[in-house]
C-alpha cells in the first residue's frame, strides 16, 4: 500500500464496508499498472483466484498479476496455495467463453517458493492433462526466466514438402552415363547453398516470426532449420542459392525489427519509470497513458512540437503540448498532467 501510495489508500478508506464478492478495484495509483484488486483474505484461495480472473474478463483486461496468496500473514501452506492458484487457472483457461484476458503471471517474492510452485505444475503435466501440458512452458517462463527454459528447447525443422525430381540418362557406354551423372551432380551442387544466422533475438522469435519463414520455406526453394540449444540460438537456411541470399536478408530484417523493438520498449519503460502522463479518469482521478504513447507525448514535449495526436478510449485527441490540453474531434477539450515521478505523487 504503501508503494501504491495516498490516491490508492484513500480509495481503499472511500470504498471500506463496500467490499462485494470479496474485493474492491481501485486505480494503480504510483504502481506500474492501471488497477489494483484488493482481496478481503478468507483461505478460499482457489475461490479467490477464480472470481479475480472472472472479474478481468468481464472487465475486458488483458493482463493480471497475482502474487502467492495467502502465505504472508495468512500464514498458509505454499504447496497448498500453488495447488489451489494453479487448478483455478486451468479451469479459467478451458474456458471457451474467456476473450480478453491474455496474460496471467504469478509473482513470487520468495525464491524458496519457486519449488512449491514447480512440483505443482509438475504434478499436472505428469497427469496427462492437455491444458496444463501447454501452459506448463509458460508457467516456467515465468518462475525460472528464458536462461533455464532453453536448455529444454529442441532443435526444430519447419515442415516443408519436398518434390523429388528423377534423372533418367542413357548413354553409349557405362562411362558416358557415370561422366553425365557427375556433371548433373556439380551443376546441381554450384546451385545449393547453406547460409547460418546466429544471434540472441532469435530466442525472442514467437508465432509471428515462426510463421513467416514457414511461408519463405512454402514460396522459395529452401529448408529453414531453428537451433535453440545453441548460445546464441542460430537459423539455418540452405537451398537455391538466390533464395537462400534473399530468405537470409529477410531473417536479417526480422532480428533487427525485434532488436528495435526490444530497445523501444526498455527506453519507454525507463521513461515510464522517470515522467508519467495522464488523462482525466472517473472520480476526478486521473489514469496513466500506456508506456508507448507517454514516450510520445514526452518526446513530443522534448523537441517542442506543438502538437501530437493521440487516442484516449478509442477516440482521436489533438494535444496542444504547451498548454497539455487534449481537444478531440468535436471540440471537447481535456485537461492532461505530465508528472515527473521524483517529485512524488
Amino acid at each position: 500500500m504503501d508503494a501504491a501510495g495516498s490516491q490508492v489508500a484513500d480509495e481503499c478508506a472511500q470504498y471500506a464496508g463496500q467490499y462485494q464478492s470479496g474485493f474492491i478495484t481501485t486505480q494503480g495509483g504510483n504502481l506500474l499498472c492501471s488497477k489494483i484488486i484488493h482481496l478481503i483474505t478468507d483461505n478460499q484461495v482457489k475461490s479467490q483466484v477464480s472470481k479475480v480472473l472472472h472479474e478481468c474478463e468481464q472487465r475486458m483486461y488483458k493482463s493480471v498479476a497475482l502474487p502467492a496468496i495467502g502465505t504472508g500473514q495468512a500464514g498458509q501452506s505454499p504447496a497448498k496455495v500453488a495447488d489451489e492458484m494453479l487448478d483455478a487457472i486451468v479451469e479459467f483457461t478451458r474456458q471457451k467463453s474467456v476473450q480478453h484476458l491474455q496474460t496471467i503471471k504469478i509473482v513470487i517474492f520468495q525464491t524458496n517458493m519457486l519449488t512449491d510452485f514447480y512440483e505443482s505444475m509438475k504434478k499436472r503435466e505428469d497427469s496427462g492433462s492437455s491444458t496444463t501440458a501447454s501452459l506448463l512452458p509458460t508457467f516456467k517462463s515465468f518462475f525460472w526466466g528464458k536462461k533455464q527454459s532453453s536448455e529444454k528447447k529442441k532443435f526444430t525443422v519447419l515442415e516443408k514438402k519436398v518434390y523429388l525430381v528423377t534423372f533418367q540418362i542413357c548413354g553409349e557406354s557405362q562411362e558416358k552415363v557415370d561422366a553425365a551423372e557427375s556433371w548433373i551432380k556439380e551443376l546441381i551442387a554450384k546451385e545449393q547453398l547453406e547460409n547460418t544466422v546466429a544471434d540472441e533475438a532469435i530466442e525472442s522469435f514467437d508465432e509471428t516470426e515462426i510463421a513467416t519463414l514457414e511461408d519463405l520455406q512454402r514460396r522459395k526453394q529452401i529448408t529453414i532449420q531453428l537451433e535453440n540449444k545453441l548460445s546464441p540460438p542460430q537459423i539455418k537456411i540452405s537451398g537455391i542459392s538466390r533464395d537462400v541470399y534473399s530468405v537470409s536478408l529477410e531473417v536479417q530484417r526480422m532480428i533487427q525489427q525485434i532488436k528495435s523493438t526490444e530497445e523501444e520498449q526498455s527506453k519507454s519503460e525507463l521513461l515510464y519509470n522517470l515522467v508519467e502522463w495522464r488523462y482525466p479518469g472517473s472520480n476526478d482521478s486521473f489514469v496513466a497513458f500506456d508506456k508507448l504513447t507517454n514516450t510520445q507525448l514526452e518526446h513530443a514535449k522534448v523537441f517542442k512540437k506543438p502538437y501530437l495526436d493521440v487516442k484516449i478510449n478509442e477516440k482521436n485527441y489533438k494535444v496542444d503540448l504547451n498548454t497539455l490540453k487534449a481537444t478531440d474531434d468535436q471540440g471537447k477539450t481535456i485537461n492532461l498532467q505530465r508528472v515527473a515521478k521524483d517529485e512524488g505523487k
